[in-house]
């Protein structure tokens, strides 16, 4: 049993495909429409072979409210660099091209060395050893 892919939902399918292809080399397939439910998605693939839908339809709803308290569901994607250099060189060039690194890099508790950044959706990611 393995994970076959991550789905999020976005208003945006261009801009959040271009921020997974230039922050974490990750590679799309061709663009897939349904007109009939007025619906399209890309799968961007990375080297190790995890896959990612990036997925739009019209009037999506909000999900992340305006409260400190997260939703059920979805927390995190979770994308491993390799070395405690390249988390810590990730959240340099975050930082150097104005993206927000809201925690990190750090030693965790339960072990992991990351940081966590946000995509252009808001959407939390761990860059993590």
């Amino acid at each position: 049993m393995r994970i076959e892919h991550i789905a999020i939902w976005t208003r945006d399918l261009e801009r959040l495909r271009s921020f997974y292809e230039t922050y974490f080399q990750a590679s799309t397939g061709p663009r897939y429409v349904n007109e009939r439910k007025r619906f399209s998605s890309y799968f961007l693939s990375f080297a190790s072979g995890a896959r990612l839908e990036l997925m739009a339809k019209p009037h999506l709803v909000d999900a992340s409210g305006n409260s400190d308290t997260p939703p059920t569901g979805y927390a995190h994607l979770a994308l491993s660099v390799g070395s405690r250099e390249e988390v810590d060189a990730m959240a340099e060039r975050f930082r150097r091209d104005g993206l927000p690194v809201v925690d990190g890099p750090r030693q965790t508790g339960d072990g992991y060395y990351e940081c966590v950044v946000l995509d252009p959706d808001g959407n939390r990611i761990e860059i993590t050893v």
